[in-house]
């Protein structure tokens, strides 16, 4: 099996020789990972899902999220997103439960975002894949550059975007965003929604009408935070 294309709009940002020579190394070890009797999630036509369901153009909001849940039939290309089917992670919930409080939507009875995706939200991982029940397991593989470079030529190719960042590993990977390009888009940092961190801060961030506060005053449609 290959790695899906990356979307044409998204592939521009990543048109050096490094990214193409990255990418091709992820695809060898993926292929000897699953050669190994390993599974992988999310499944490969879903690996870069997140960007074919929010092209550049429609991009309004980035979450990022830190790799795919490792758990059978969880993970399908979307940060902290799950198919219906599927329990509500511990995360999720927290973040159905901060929305009900930021905005009086009552939580869904799935975890589904792909509502959120087409509505401009970037749900993008810091890593693209992971082995089943190894969280973490494909960091360092390259996936990291691959983000960044995404994220880094969507902030210059855009203005106004929302970046909202939960927790440590996010504010590292959009560090050099933030850098060079603070001035022109809405960074709302808070802990991470997950049960470890969640008091330190997530719960009371309020990132759903801060995020539309500002859209607005970009003149940028809001989003319908709304997943059914």
């Amino acid at each position: 099996m290959f790695l899906p294309s990356i979307p044409s709009d998204w592939n521009k940002f990543l048109d050096s020789k490094v990214h193409q020579k990255l990418l091709s190394d992820i695809e060898t070890f993926l292929n000897q990972e699953e050669k190994a009797g390993k599974t992988i999630y999310p499944p490969r036509n879903n690996i870069f899902r997140a960007l074919e369901l929010c092209p550049v153009s429609k991009t309004k909001v980035v979450i990022v999220g830190q790799d795919p849940y490792h758990g059978p039939g969880q993970a399908h290309g979307l940060s902290f997103s799950v198919k219906k089917e599927i329990p509500l992670p511990p995360s999720l919930k927290n973040i159905f439960k901060e929305r009900q409080e930021d905005l009086g939507i009552s939580a869904d009875t799935h975890g589904d975002l792909t509502k959120w995706a087409k509505e401009g939200v970037l749900l993008l991982n810091s890593s693209l894949s992971v082995e089943k029940s190894q969280a973490n397991s494909h960091q360092k593989k390259g996936w990291e550059v691959i983000t960044s470079s995404l994220l880094e030529g969507l902030a210059s190719h855009k203005k106004n975007i929302v970046f909202i960042v939960w927790g440590g590993h996010a504010k590292k990977l959009l560090a050099p965003v933030f850098k060079k390009y603070s001035d022109q888009h809405c960074f709302l940092m808070a802990p991470h929604p997950s049960p470890l961190s969640s008091y330190r801060g997530f719960f009371g961030s309020r990132p759903f009408s801060k995020t539309n506060k500002y859209l607005e005053s970009a003149k940028i449609s809001p989003v319908n935070w709304k997943n059914t």
